[in-house]
């Protein structure tokens, strides 16, 4: 972070937010020479069609070196991803600036005897080789296997699930992760993770991190082998954002938790630059060439993540927030709090609430997102409403002071953003509201209030923030916050401190939350532990020890 940020003015309506994006737009084609042509070489446009197309036959090397995964399961349709690399620590992975044809199998068996759906689909240069296969004419509610094939080549098998049908009241077993530095430990917890019995994944954000990884690994302290120097350097190009996630799928355990089940993605800051907002990057720098870095970070996010061609990034924007239902038990509204944000009030440093951060203009999410996500609390048939998104949602006293300092980077900088969220659920009748955040490498379990600073106010819903998989090195059960933290917030009913991950299980009765907490990450082969847990009934908020 940063103790001097440029300010930029709020922007409270849609004519003024679009005017804003269309000056964005306008940087491409009206900035100087040099921009533009770094813009254009960084980011090549997606038209594959003049490429030739090269023989897979010619492919030696194992070209899944990255995995298989599955995202967005719809009742019909579920997404399919991998990325041909046969070379995954080289800029070019391996293969030519031609295109490949890749076939797909989706079966109801892991044997393949009962083959569901096949074909074949172009793996194009210009998208670094990855595959974005939308599966449609699926069973509701159904279990499949799947993989791919290029030349004489099979890739691992993967298993997905599709959605349920509107009608269904079906139960669900989700899990939460987030912030997986590479450098600061093993993703053990991701081991485990593959082997639990889920229904879906929500990764809320930091899926990489722009830091150098050196050759050792940084915590991990490879002794058997070394990284290339190439990763001993930030991302800022899409050549060093491609590279950077071809290290993270390198790990095992990823690529395990993403075989196993599918997920649902949003990104945070570190999968372009720490505590960006909008156009604004975490540095007093020109504006101009952030924003062909994040073109770039978005550009490599969706080539190397399961989503859908309508999350394909335009030039310096990706519209990521989307909505998913799992019949009727679950509505998911995905957030996006980091693209469209006000800038971080005071700095960016903790500060007691003041005119900066409680401006009614100042908005976490952009007016046009806020106003979708309570346009869809008022449409929802759901039983739960869940809100899976970044950083932390409930109010987060940090001090014991009368008035406590608040993280500016979270909703507490946002405050009028939150109180407008709130407002729109209560308005909407919304009883079950369950956010789902990451960011800060620790797990809580919050009870939403309509006024934090009493204590006996109404509950509006329940927080659950997911520890990281490995950021923050080995973490301690109880960080030296935790008096602190647990006397200042009494809406707060759990913290923990270790590295893990969080599994919601939600039926029509109520939601339990269990906290799957690992000992440490520096080392490898880390058990795994259930922390604590907490329920929540049905149209009753309120956490309760499990």
């Amino acid at each position: 972070m940063t103790s001097a940020r440029r300010q930029t003015p709020s922007h409270t309506s849609e004519l003024v937010e679009a005017a804003r994006h269309f000056g964005r737009r306008r940087f491409l084609t009206a900035t100087g020479a040099a921009a533009a042509l770094a813009f254009a070489t960084d980011i090549p446009p997606a038209g594959a069609a003049s490429a030739r197309e090269y023989d897979a036959r010619r492919i030696t090397d194992n070209p899944f070196t990255l995995g298989v995964a599955s995202g967005d399961p719809l009742p019909g349709s579920v997404l399919l991803w991998t990325r041909l690399a046969p070379k995954p620590f080289q800029a070019d992975s391996g293969l030519p600036a031609q295109r490949v044809t890749v076939q797909w199998e989706l079966a109801h068996d892991e044997k393949f005897r009962r083959v569901a759906r096949r074909g074949s689909v172009t793996a194009h240069p210009e998208y670094h080789h990855s595959v974005h296969v939308e599966v449609t004419g699926l069973q509701a509610g159904r279990v499949y296997y799947y993989r791919f094939r290029t030349g004489s080549r099979v890739s691992e098998t993967g298993r997905t699930r599709t959605a349920p049908a509107a009608s269904s009241t079906a139960a669900l077993t989700l899990a939460a992760v987030s912030c997986q530095a590479y450098h600061d430990g093993y993703f053990t917890a991701y081991k485990h993770l593959a082997a639990e019995d889920l229904d879906v994944v929500f990764h809320l954000g930091d899926y990489l991190y722009e830091y150098a990884v050196d050759a050792v690994g940084g915590a991990r302290k490879y002794t058997d082998r070394k990284l290339p120097a190439l990763f001993d350097k930030e991302t800022e190009t899409l050549e060093d954002y491609r590279l950077r996630y071809a290290l993270y799928k390198s790990d095992p355990d990823l690529r395990a938790a993403h075989a196993a089940h599918p997920w649902v993605v949003t990104w945070d800051d570190h999968e372009t630059e720490n505590n960006y907002a909008d156009e604004i990057p975490e540095k007093d720098q020109p504006v101009d060439p952030f924003l062909i870095r994040r073109a770039a970070a978005y550009r490599a996010y969706w080539e190397n993540q399961p989503l859908r061609r309508a999350q394909l990034p335009s030039g310096i924007d990706c519209r990521l927030y989307r909505r998913l239902h799992w019949g009727q038990l679950a509505q998911f509204d995905i957030l996006d709090t980091r693209q469209y944000r006000s800038d971080q009030a005071y700095g960016d440093t903790a500060h007691v609430p003041g005119p900066e951060s409680t401006d009614p203009k100042r908005t976490i999410t952009g007016a046009t997102q806020e106003r979708w996500l309570t346009d869809g609390f008022r449409t929802s048939g759901a039983l739960w409403n869940v809100v899976p998104q970044q950083v932390t949602f409930s109010e987060r006293r940090l001090d014991l002071n009368s008035q406590a300092k608040l993280s500016m980077d979270s909703w507490d900088g946002y405050s009028a953003s939150r109180e407008r969220v709130l407002a729109g659920a209560e308005a909407a009748g919304v009883e079950n509201l369950l956010v789902l955040t990451g960011d800060v490498h620790v797990s809580y379990a919050f009870d939403i209030k309509k006024d934090f600073a009493d204590p006996d106010s109404r509950n509006l819903g329940t927080e659950i923030v997911t520890t990281s998989i490995a950021s923050g090195k080995d973490g301690a059960e109880k960080p030296d916050t935790w008096d602190t933290y647990m006397k200042a917030n009494p809406h707060l009913k759990h913290f923990n401190g270790r590295r893990g991950y969080v599994t919601v299980a939600l039926d029509t009765d109520r939601a339990r939350a269990d906290f799957r907490t690992v000992s440490h990450v520096t080392t490898p082969g880390a058990p795994v532990t259930t922390a604590a847990s907490f329920v929540t009934e049905a149209g009753a908020p309120g956490l309760k020890p499990a």
